[in-house]
């Protein structure tokens, strides 16, 4: 074996890498291979993980140690017990010196670099004590192998970086923690580059004791400290407590001044040459042998720093008064160099404030704008409103003229109205800016209020580059007036919204809930704006729209008598899948029988003039998403009262035709009704609202590049961007879930199981199978040739958990054996039969995202439970889809007539149907989006249910079924906050993390 033969360990140390080499040779003098030294060499290393973490060096055999790490164990090397070492002479050299600097760690013998810092870098530097530092020049002295300059510059480089690595360390968390703590306060100064010739003309006058005292690390023990006051004109007292002079009232003035480090209380204020004093003060006698020369240094010090300082009749003495230019640049500039410097200053109390302010340029609407005439809104997105200018700064607030007057003094800092402000010129000029940029527009659009008053807010509407770096950045803001603040509080608040009485016509009673739901369509149809009802599935979507019809019918109606024009009312137009056309129109029958229908639907359905007249009969007009882009001509040519997209979803794709055709159509309002106004990406969300409310958020590219982006991605900032993006959506999306207490609809329980099979050896061999050749295929595949891939390799890993005949594409199996070829299907028979024991009514609806595995349920459930199973796909026809749904939910049909099991394509059943005879949902195979199996599953757990509902979910254990159903869980958070989750996400894993989601685990192969 190698480790037991002789070997000779060397050590070098890298300059261009900055990192140490460990390599080793035989007697023989071949190399030991890297592997080997591994082994050999820190096999009792633990926080290197016994070698594992060290990196390979390339093209040679050795291992790369960072300067900590090599610190850490050339101080104390743990090779393999029974290893035969020696090391060559330089290696020896490495270890002695580094037990002397990992002992100066270990003892806190260190300090920052003053050298360092002077080349415009942070540093650290051994401070050993004078024994250890005699044994670490002797250590450094004259070599064969090693130059002494060599030997220097190697120790500074080597202490410095594995002390950067030693503070970031968990070991180092304490010195780190004490550094931190030592410098707060000083991080300009640390921070002063190398190439920063003026910030260093200033502190040439540093020697390192000065520079390591001005940063923190060494204490000051000087009994005083030495301050500068700046008192600003006006002011009445000073931090002293003494009072003003009344001819000093109008100066700024600079009072230099003596602090008692023991009673921080206690001041003594000093002339400018430091030999006189104010009356009945007294120096105490612990001062008086170094404040004299404490003073003139400290002055000395305060005009290198800042020259502009110096009296000009007392040269080399401090100024007494200010100009105004002089006071701003020493609250902006020179103040944060003298702290840096160790002198304290004591500004006037208000600056902080005045930092922190934010100026801001308001638009104040005029009283007349948002207000309403004859009964029409003047609201919508690109509707103008008239304002006035407002500036605040603090709490002061100015005209536009009182601005104007103020910006041509010039002035940085005002007194106004008691208050200091500061009016800096860049900022004035940002200003004026925003104004004309604002004025060209004639007004703002309600676009911009509304996003300024979004809940949470008011926020900014507007934030115009600055014209510098170092400009204050404003916003643009908006005072409401009472008309615009009356239609915010109904965008934020639903309940404000005044209430729709009884409705003529309308065949139920709405619950308090849905009555606010229609109330809201309704004022958003009053001022001009489209919204979302995207209430739980099974709340009432439909009959909070029917009822919204019949009111919108009556106003309409009213208002054509008014004009003596009874009748002349624009129908409105509802678009739905053509699933639930037959939903709708039984709605319509039970619970709004008198609104007229026209169902435009079939192969002889009306074109042309026909078409034109029966919509003018008709108070609403039903079509098929199909249909709507096949006649888009047609229907685009007719004027609506409204017009309603049901199962908005459908037009979450804006590339589309179909979302193209759906945005030429015109009506005074739209509605969207969809329970998952977002599936698996926030632009399918920006689809929906920009066919809402054209405009609103945005451009698509400019919605992409500041929302979508960033929070599909994560990271910092992603969740407050979802917030903004949330609290931008909500006024004009209405979302009320089943199991809000206010909603109070009593339903029965809803539970969720997994259930868990394994796989059957047919299947397993397969899945392997497929595994295999995705991962062959992946080493040379790329972009969207690799996502066409592990899509590909993702449904046929579905068929496969699914049954093997789905995937073999089989034609006529043999249905009396087809369940003991899939665990999947062999338990769901075993459930359906437990089920049917039971007694217990209702029924079961069964969901699958291929049609192809749904025909065979339909086929192998009735075989072998002996009776009829339904079966719902997107190639039945209407009626045959409205006639199964009707045998489903009538109760009343005997057992043989009336199917117990439902089997439903998940897209062609997943929305839009009520099914609520049935109790049990299965979802035999995941679509692996929340949203869309909730969706499924509210077809039974919804307005109408009597009994408990159970959900089932089949998960099969060792494959991707069990890892991204885990993986889900974990992102639930996330999604239900603001972003779905589909599958496309799984394309971008790298191959090993495929790899690991795809392989499957052998132990769960029956």
């Amino acid at each position: 074996m190698i480790d037991q033969q002789p070997m000779h360990i060397r050590v070098a140390w890298s300059r261009d890498e900055g990192r140490f080499i460990i390599s080793g040779e035989t007697e023989e003098a071949n190399p030991i291979e890297t592997e080997s030294l591994r082994k050999l060499l820190f096999a009792w290393h633990g926080p290197s993980q016994y070698g594992l973490k060290l990196e390979a060096v390339d093209q040679l055999e050795g291992l790369w140690l960072t300067p900590y790490e090599a610190l850490d164990y050339l101080a104390e090397p743990k090779p393999l017990l029974h290893a035969r070492l020696s090391w060559a002479s330089e290696a020896e050299w490495f270890t002695k010196l580094a037990k002397k600097l990992r002992k100066a760690l270990a003892e806190g013998w260190y300090k920052p670099s003053f050298t360092h810092w002077q080349r415009g870098n942070s540093g650290w530097k051994p401070d050993l004590p004078p024994a250890q530092q005699v044994e670490l020049e002797a250590l450094l002295g004259p070599r064969d192998s090693v130059r002494i300059e060599d030997a220097r510059a190697l120790v500074d480089v080597w202490f410095n970086s594995a002390m950067q690595d030693y503070l970031t360390s968990p070991e180092g968390a304490s010195a780190a923690e004490t550094w931190a703590e030592r410098s707060r306060g000083h991080e300009e100064l640390l921070r002063l580059r190398g190439d920063d010739a003026e910030g260093r003309a200033i502190y040439s006058w540093m020697q390192e004791e000065d520079w390591l005292a001005a940063v923190g690390w060494r204490k000051d023990r000087t009994p005083f400290r030495v301050c500068l006051q700046l008192v600003e004109p006006y002011a009445e007292t000073y931090v002293d407590g003494s009072t003003a002079a009344d001819d000093d009232a109008s100066e700024w003035r600079l009072r230099f001044i003596v602090q008692d480090v023991a009673d921080e209380n206690r001041f003594v204020e000093l002339t400018s040459s430091g030999s006189r004093l104010y009356a009945q003060q007294i120096i105490p006698p612990a001062w008086r042998s170094v404040l004299p020369k404490k003073i003139d240094e400290y002055i000395a010090k305060i005009i290198r720093i800042s020259p502009m300082l110096e009296s000009r009749e007392q040269p080399g003495r401090l100024s007494r008064q200010l100009s105004d230019e002089d006071a701003w640049t020493f609250l902006t500039e020179t103040s944060f160099r003298l702290v840096g410097s160790g002198i304290s200053l004591f500004l006037p109390s208000w600056w902080d404030e005045v930092q922190r302010q934010r100026p801001q340029l308001k638009a104040k609407l005029k009283s007349s704008s948002g207000g309403t005439q004859s009964g029409r809104p003047l609201l919508g997105m690109d509707q103008l409103l008239a304002y006035d200018w407002r500036i605040a700064i603090g709490r002061v607030v100015l005209a536009e003229h009182e601005f104007r007057e103020l910006a041509q003094q010039k002035k940085r800092l005002i007194y106004l109205r008691g208050k200091w402000v500061q009016l800096d010129p860049v900022l004035v000029e940002q200003i004026k800016i925003a104004m004309r940029q604002m004025e060209k527009k004639k007004g703002l659009t309600m676009r911009e209020v509304i996003a300024s008053y979004v809940p949470e807010g008011p926020e900014v509407i507007e934030e115009l580059p600055a014209p510098r770096a170092k400009a204050v950045p404003f916003q643009v803001r908006v005072e409401l007036n009472r008309h615009m603040r009356a239609f915010i509080q109904g965008l934020q608040r639903v309940e404000s919204i005044p209430q729709i009485g009884p409705l003529e016509g309308l065949q139920a009673e709405l619950r308090p809930y849905q009555r606010e739901g229609v109330s809201w369509l309704l004022f958003l149809r009053r001022m001009g704006f489209g919204g979302c009802l995207a209430d739980d599935m099974g709340l009432g979507k439909t009959i909070q729209y029917l009822a919204y019809l019949l009111q919108v019918r009556a106003e309409a109606k009213g208002m054509a008598k008014g004009k003596r024009a009874v009748g002349v009312v624009a129908p409105s137009l509802l678009i739905c899948p053509t699933s639930v056309l037959g939903n709708w129109q039984k709605e319509l029958e039970r619970f709004a029988p008198s609104l007229r229908v026209h169902v435009h639907y079939g192969a002889k359905r009306l074109q042309g003039d026909a078409l034109a007249d029966a919509a003018r009969g008709a108070d609403l007009v039903i079509t098929s998403y199909t249909l709507a882009l096949a006649d888009q001509t047609e229907l685009a040519s007719l004027a609506w009262q409204s017009f309603c997209l049901d199962e908005a979803q459908h037009i979450k794709n804006a590339h589309t035709k179909l979302a193209a055709a759906v945005r030429t159509f015109r009506a005074e309002h739209r509605i969207a009704l969809t329970g998952t106004p977002m599936e698996n990406r926030l632009t399918e969300l920006w689809s929906i609202m920009d066919w809402l409310n054209p405009g609103y958020l945005g451009s698509r590219s400019h919605f992409q590049q500041h929302y979508t982006g960033p929070i599909e991605k994560g990271g910092d900032g992603a969740s407050e961007l979802a917030s903004r993006v949330q609290r931008l959506v909500r006024p004009f999306v209405l979302r009320r879930v089943k199991k809000d207490p206010a909603i109070r609809l009593d339903l029965p329980d809803k539970s969720e199981v997994k259930a868990y099979v394994a796989l059957t050896p047919e299947q397993g061999a397969l899945y392997e199978s497929v595994v295999q050749r995705l991962m062959e295929k992946l080493d040379d595949a790329e972009g969207i040739e690799k996502k066409g891939l592990i899509l590909s390799a993702l449904t046929k890993l579905k068929q496969i958990c699914d049954h093997p005949a789905l995937f073999l594409k089989e034609a006529g199996v043999a249905h009396r054996h087809a369940a003991a070829r899939s665990a999947k299907l062999s338990r769901l028979l075993e459930m359906l039969d437990e089920l049917r024991l039971e007694d217990e009514g209702g029924g079961a609806l069964i969901f699958t995202q291929f049609v192809r595995m749904g025909g065979l349920l339909q086929a192998v459930l009735q075989q072998e439970l002996g009776e009829p199973v339904a079966f719902l796909h997107g190639g039945l026809a209407k009626a045959e889809r409205d006639a199964m749904v009707a045998r489903f939910q009538d109760e009343t049909l005997p057992a043989g007539e009336r199917p117990r099991i439902f089997v439903l394509s998940l897209k062609a059943g997943g929305t839009g149907l009520n099914l609520t005879a049935a109790n049990h949902v299965f979802h035999f195979d995941r679509w692996w989006n929340p949203a869309v199996e909730n969706q499924a599953t509210d077809r039974v757990f919804r307005i109408g249910q009597t009994r408990d509902v159970t959900v089932h979910k089949f998960v099969t254990l060792g494959t991707l079924e069990e890892r991204i159903d885990e993986m889900i869980a974990r992102k639930q958070g996330l999604n239900e906050q603001i972003v779905g989750t589909g599958e496309s996400w799984l394309t971008e894993l790298s191959k090993g993390e495929l790899r690991e989601l795809f392989a499957l685990r052998s132990e769960w192969v029956e």
